[in-house]
């Protein structure tokens, strides 16, 4: 699963100022990001607000990218929810359809699931398909933490469970897995702000918000980081962590719509229940861009 360490990018879908579907826009981010040299695309995760478009929208979100990718890079789709067998049949027809190098799956939301429940969830999944999982653990979205204890039970048990996108800013939890892991399981970060500690206790890469605006910055970051260059990679990071931190002050994707608008690379529009970034962030934004010399 080497496709998947390093820098993959948690794609934002682009929306037309009336908030419907903007395929250029997609196409534009597509090949910005491939340009930027990042090593795998992710599709309709939480940044690409797939909890706001419908079905329908959703197929085409993924022809337009997987068009606009052309093979260049692995994609990964995000199919989750807190509906076990309505996850287990878009799974299903989404790896029979699209045939994507991996699945992303987030653990199950608002019913609040026990540790049980969590792995009865995803051996559901895993026993469904047999495409490549990669885990999901966003406590701050989900309510509910998936422990270290769960994700390794699930780990060892499935072959095709090749991953987990660790967003719980747990630091000791993302260790643990690091430390029991079998071998070939990766742990990716699923915060950009930390990504560069979590790699020197051993994980493996980021599936990144930032990274949609900064391709380049922020994934030669990371490959320093893997190689083991850690002054080369600081030297990276903290002239990236303010704006890291901005992207994030008025909820995501805001923040990196409202970059990604600046560079000229899509608009800034988002559905509701989000709002559209405040002229003061923008404002902030600008200026880190700036000072970066890219606007």
């Amino acid at each position: 699963m080497k496709k998947f360490q390093g820098t993959g990018v948690a794609m934002t879908t682009a929306f037309q100022a009336d908030h419907s579907l903007d395929p250029q826009g997609l196409t534009a981010l597509t090949h910005h990001l491939i340009q930027g040299g990042v090593e795998f695309l992710v599709i309709l995760g939480t940044t690409g607000e797939a909890a706001t478009t419908s079905a329908a929208e959703q197929e085409r979100i993924v022809e337009t990218i997987m068009t606009a990718n052309a093979g260049k890079l692995p994609i990964v789709l995000g199919v989750g929810g807190n509906n076990t067998a309505e996850v287990i049949e878009k799974a299903k027809d989404w790896t029979a359809k699209f045939k994507p190098d991996a699945l992303l799956s987030v653990s199950p939301y608002y019913s609040k699931p026990s540790q049980e429940g969590i792995f009865r969830h995803f051996s559901a999944i895993a026993e469904s398909v047999d495409t490549p999982i990669i885990l999901y653990n966003v406590p701050g979205r989900t309510a509910s933490n998936m422990s270290s204890a769960t994700t390794l039970r699930l780990a060892h048990a499935y072959k095709h469970i090749v991953a987990i996108k660790e967003a719980s800013g747990l630091f000791e939890q993302n260790m643990e897995i690091i430390r029991d892991r079998p071998e070939g399981f990766l742990v990716l970060s699923g915060d950009d702000a930390i990504t560069l500690p979590l790699i020197g206790a051993g994980a493996d890469g980021v599936i990144s918000v930032v990274a949609n605006a900064l391709p380049r910055a922020f994934s030669d970051m990371v490959r320093q980081a893997l190689a083991g260059n850690f002054v080369e990679a600081r030297k990276l990071h903290y002239p990236l962590l303010n704006f890291t931190q901005l992207l994030f002050a008025e909820g995501n994707p805001v923040g990196v719509k409202a970059a990604l608008e600046l560079l000229g690379v899509g608009g800034g529009a988002v559905r509701l229940p989000l709002w559209a970034a405040s002229e003061g962030l923008k404002a902030q934004l600008k200026k880190e861009l700036s000072g970066m010399g890219l606007v």
